[in-house]
This record gives structure tokens, C-alpha cells and sequence, in this order.
């Protein structure tokens, strides 16, 4: 492996943190951004296809990258033995695949991970790479709630 693969922890699963997603948290972060019943409304909810309260599944994806940020910022304390300065993060050009598996109930705890897959050069941009991650979350009972394959880019040259 190379530096870069190890410092990126290619192909190991990184768990980003925890969070429990409470009934006013959900219904606040819902009336802002995706106020459908089902999320600002506990008697709508227990109406709907959800049977109970649920948060957005943008609310889920937020606090992924909520998690990942706070633990991407830990990174500054591993040790970088590579060529040239240490790897820094850069923007995101954007992620696929989003899937919502099932839904994030008021008091479900989630676990946030993502797993470093690939990261090559980029050709258009010297001293950039581009690194492929798997994003997961999980609830407390170990069933896979959200999934998406995302991008980053990295100054590492």
C-alpha cells in the first residue's frame, strides 16, 4: 500500500459517530427544510405509510455529514510519512446512488461510517486526487437506514 492508501484507510470502515434523532429535533429540522406530515406532525405521521414520526431523509444525510466533518477534522492528528505536504480535503463535486433503506424513527440511534474505496489523479488538475467513499448509516438494531457513494476531492501533491 502506499502512503495515501494508508492514509486515507483505504478499504476500512471508519465509524464517524452516533447520534439519536429526537421527536423536536426531527419536527424542527422538517418545518425548515422538508415539511411533509410525516415529519412536523406525530398524528399525521401515525396516519401515513410511516405509522409514527419519522425525520426527512435530507435530515439524515445532514448529520452523516455532520458526523463526517467532526471526525475529518481528527485527521489532522495522524501521522503523514508520504512524499510532499500532508493530504488536505477540498470540496465535494457531488455523490450518487442515494438510497433512504428504511426509514429514521423519533429516538432511533444512528451510526454514521464511510470506507475510503479508491482515490486516482486527476489529469485536469495537478497535485489533486480524487477519492471514491461508501457513506452507511445504521440504526441501534444494525439495519442499514441510508447509503450513498460520494466524492471528495484532495490537494495531495
Amino acid at each position: 500500500m502506499s502512503p495515501l492508501d494508508d492514509f486515507f484507510r483505504l478499504g476500512e470502515t471508519v465509524t464517524l459517530g452516533s447520534h439519536t434523532f429526537e421527536p423536536g429535533e426531527i419536527k424542527e429540522f422538517a418545518r425548515k427544510y422538508d415539511p411533509q406530515r410525516f415529519h412536523v406532525d406525530e398524528a399525521e405521521a401515525e396516519r401515513s405509510v410511516f405509522g409514527r414520526l419519522c425525520a426527512s431523509g435530507w435530515h439524515t444525510c445532514a448529520m452523516w455529514m455532520r458526523y463526517n466533518l467532526a471526525h475529518r477534522e481528527d485527521t489532522d492528528e495522524m501521522p503523514w510519512d508520504g512524499p510532499g505536504p500532508r493530504p488536505q480535503f477540498g470540496p465535494s463535486p457531488g455523490f450518487e446512488k442515494l438510497k433512504w433503506l428504511k426509514p429514521v424513527y423519533a429516538g432511533d440511534t444512528i451510526t454514521f461510517t464511510r470506507r475510503a474505496v479508491a482515490h486516482r489523479a486527476l489529469a485536469s488538475r495537478p497535485g489533486w486526487r480524487l477519492m471514491t467513499l461508501m457513506c452507511e448509516a445504521v440504526n441501534q438494531d444494525g439495519d442499514k437506514v441510508l447509503e450513498f457513494e460520494s466524492a471528495v476531492l484532495i490537494q495531495a501533491g
